[in-house]
């Protein structure tokens, strides 16, 4: 509100500030000055000194003016926050049941938020004009993209977008390799010559460097020279403040980046696209424990523009929202080149003599395919040699010593063969001989990538072999390099994680092998064969994309499950139908709503009671409001793996049939956890619509 010009040293401006703790706020302070809203301000927080940003101007504290302390200084090397982009941080904090500060900070560029940057010897004017006054090579401009013809049904799906008024969710349901990028290219040329800007999300890093080539060479004669931005959490401090104020400024016109690109401060938004948005990396699984989907279906809202999510495996929670009308849904059922949907094999392995757990089917499959000069795909969702090492004589497994999980183990390529914790990151030597019985012939237990890779080498020596996982793209750039080769035809046989699953467009792979699909089967988690047909049918699309007569062979002991039987038709609709029976039956997500509160201590006991003592909480809050019949509550259990670096894990698990009535018990109860007796003695969070429970 606008303040008077008049006031003095007597008479202060108040400010309510947000900073990044997990503490309610916001907090007053006295200013000197007047202070926009949305403005970055360094204030004394106990003994230290914090950055925070400005989220309201009283007229009058909130407690006695004379214990209010005055901020120290002004950040004004960027212009305030739009107050759109506040609204959406507020809505954020308010859904997820975080303080304010832990929103709207860390959605900030590292150098924005961070004390040292600005005092100091070495601050200058500040990290933004530090970053000014270098000469930065400007990116090389591309040759305008060839754009082929659409199709009847992508053309219709432009239209329809184009057409839209307002907020428009679309859900884009097309198979793989239907051209859905396309859509999206056609969809932002519209906007983009309307004036208005694009953010558009992709699921993963290693996405982003194919997307941002088709997005300058498509956009880029309606943008002009460096229109379009780039933000990931792989970018150094440096290029992430970069590309935020290019942004922030107006000068990238489009946006393209994974989940925290939702937070970007993009100005005159026209559409927003989220491309593969069922896959679960849009859920951030620390601190504000946000789905970038949800985000941005709620900011398009907002902002009233279309939304496009586009999806071959849409979630059910999307899925369930178009049938329902909310969404409105528009098909791509063929391929963009007229080339045939690959064929689904299903090999049974219950009976076959397989070799190092590849079946004799798979293996003829891919010396024909070789031998046709054709590329092969081996999927394995498991890194490493193999997932633990054991002893035959005495039954000793390498356990970690941190977790309740064994150690993976990874062999060197000139020996210094290690035992890796994924969970907590605890590695060891692999010991001469057995801990326990003292005997040296220790084995490997299953199987890993690595250990696939090895062998495929050994099998078809002629064949140039290469794995692409979490373990050989740790180095910046090593994801693209290996996918260049692979686009060039430098490798004939990829072994690769979930990496390789999706928004690959692999001109000559013939085939692809699925191998231990079955892990996933039976996991006590209710999502769990919603994922597994999600990665089979995306990893399946990589198959035949541009030549056709694309070969998948899926090896399993059970190929009558209906996961299996829905991919071989590739029938996402009959297995949503499926899941969608069961899901309603026992009445999980999305026929309910969920939060999860999970505590952490160095003993189970301890977590345990605390979760004990907060559902008892829960019931007194849910009588009071009356809200007993809508709300359930289980018991607190432990997790799967309960121990993690030496700590203990739990969880209690909160269920309603409205989300309203989820959501006033959730901000009733945050207000009593914390004087619970236990909770001094544990770490908890709560989170609101948990993937993985």
């Amino acid at each position: 509100m606008p303040l008077s010009d008049a006031k003095t040293d007597d008479h202060p401006y108040w400010v309510r500030v947000v900073v990044d703790l997990p503490l309610q706020g916001p907090f007053d302070y006295r200013s000197d000055e007047e202070i926009s809203v949305g403005t970055r301000v360094i204030v004394p927080f106990g003994r230290r000194k914090l950055v925070g940003m400005v989220v309201d101007c009283p007229q009058v504290p909130a407690h006695d003016p004379d214990q209010v302390r005055a901020i120290e200084s002004v950040l004004r090397d960027v212009e305030p926050m739009e107050d759109s982009w506040l609204r959406f941080a507020r809505f954020a904090a308010d859904y997820y049941q975080r303080p304010l500060g832990e929103v709207i900070l860390p959605a900030l560029p590292q150098p924005l938020r961070r004390v040292s940057d600005y005092q100091g010897k070495r601050s200058g004017a500040g990290p933004v004009a530090r970053l000014d006054k270098r000469r930065v090579a400007a990116a090389q401009p591309l040759e305008p993209g060839f754009a082929p013809a659409l199709n009847q049904a992508q053309q219709a799906a432009v239209d329809a977008v184009g057409a839209a008024t307002g907020f428009a969710p679309t859900l884009l349901f097309g198979v793989t390799g239907s051209g859905k990028t396309e859509v999206y290219l056609h969809a932002a040329q519209q906007v983009l010559a309307q004036g208005r800007n694009i953010l558009m999300l992709v699921p993963e890093i290693n996405l982003t460097p194919q997307f941002e080539r088709a997005l300058r060479a498509r956009l880029e004669p309606a943008t002009g020279p460096g229109g379009v931005a780039v933000m990931h959490s792989g970018l150094s401090d440096g290029e992430r403040l970069r590309a935020w104020l290019r942004v922030r400024r107006g000068e990238a016109r489009v946006v393209l980046g994974t989940r925290l690109a939702i937070f970007a401060p993009v100005v005159n938004v026209g559409l927003i696209v989220v491309d593969e948005e069922h896959d679960p990396s849009y859920k951030q699984q620390d601190g504000l424990r946000y789905s970038a989907r949800d985000l941005a279906v709620w900011r398009a809202r907002d902002l009233g523009v279309p939304v496009i999510l586009g999806s071959a495996t849409p979630s059910l929670e999307s899925w369930v929202n178009a049938e329902r009308g909310h969404y409105r849904r528009l098909d791509l059922t063929d391929r963009a080149r007229d080339v045939e949907m690959p064929t689904v094999r299903l090999v049974d392995t219950r009976r076959l003599p397989m070799e190092n757990g590849m079946s004799p089917q798979l293996l003829e499959a891919m010396r024909r395919r070789l031998d046709n000069n054709e590329q092969v795909l081996v999927y394995l969702n498991r890194r490493g040699y193999a997932p633990a090492l054991h002893c035959a004589s005495c039954g000793w497994v390498s356990q970690c010593p941190r977790c309740t999980a064994y150690t993976v183990l990874h062999r060197g390529q000139f020996g210094g063969h290690q035992l890796h914790c994924h969970h907590c990151g605890y590695q060891r030597r692999v010991p001469p001989a057995c801990p326990d019985c003292g005997d040296q012939d220790l084995q490997p237990m299953g199987r890993g990538t690595q250990r696939i890779e090895e062998h495929l080498a050994e099998l078809f020596p002629q064949a140039r072999v290469a794995r692409i996982d979490a373990d050989t793209t740790r180095l910046k750039g090593s994801a693209q390099a290996l996918f260049d080769r692979v686009h060039a035809h430098e490798i004939d046989i990829l072994v690769g994680t979930q990496m390789v699953a999706k928004g690959h467009d692999f001109a000559n792979l013939g085939l692809v092998g699925v191998l231990n699909a079955d892990a996933m089967l039976f996991s006590q988690d209710f999502r769990a064969p919603e994922r597994l047909f999600a990665q089979l049918m995306q990893v399946s699309g990589r198959a035949g994309r541009h030549t056709g007569h694309g070969e998948v062979i899926v090896q399993t002991g059970y190929p009558e499950q209906t996961v299996y039987q829905a991919l071989a038709r590739h029938d996402f609709a009959g297995f949503a139908r499926h899941a969608m029976r069961e899901r309603e039956a026992a009445s999980l997500p999305p026929y309910s709503h969920q939060a999860l509160l999970t505590a952490e201590s160095r003993e189970l006991p301890e977590a345990l009671a605390f979760l004990q003592q907060a559902r008892a909480s829960a019931e007194d809050v849910l009588q009071r409001e009356g809200t007993h019949e809508l709300v359930s509550l289980y018991d607190p259990v432990p997790f799967r793996i309960v121990r993690v670096a030496h700590v203990c894990r739990a969880q209690l698990l909160v269920e309603a049939t409205q989300r309203s009535a989820l959501h006033t018990l959730l901000r009733r109860w945050l207000a009593d956890l914390n004087a619970l007796p236990e909770a001094r003695r544990v770490r908890w969070q709560l989170e609101v619509d948990p993937l993985e429970i």
